[in-house]
């Protein structure tokens, strides 16, 4: 299984959680906080990104389950 952020990305009346360059979503889900906490248990268990849209598309924000560096290289 290949690492990719997930996104929770609006989908009609829904909400997806989709795979970056994916065009199929992983799960769809009647709000956004289903989307976010299914995101959650994928990007944890992959250790990725959960990148949070607006319903007009744009980032809210983010949450990285990854192997980050503390501090930051830089």
């Amino acid at each position: 299984m290949s690492k990719k952020n997930q996104h929770v990305v609006p989908r009609g009346d829904d909400w997806a959680v989709v795979g970056a360059g994916n065009s199929r979503a992983t799960a769809i889900v009647s709000t956004q906080q289903q989307a976010i906490d299914r995101a959650q248990e994928i990007a944890i268990n992959q250790r990725t990104e959960v990148v949070i849209h607006r319903p007009n598309g744009q980032i809210r924000g983010s949450n990285s389950y990854g192997n980050d560096p503390f501090p930051p290289k830089g």
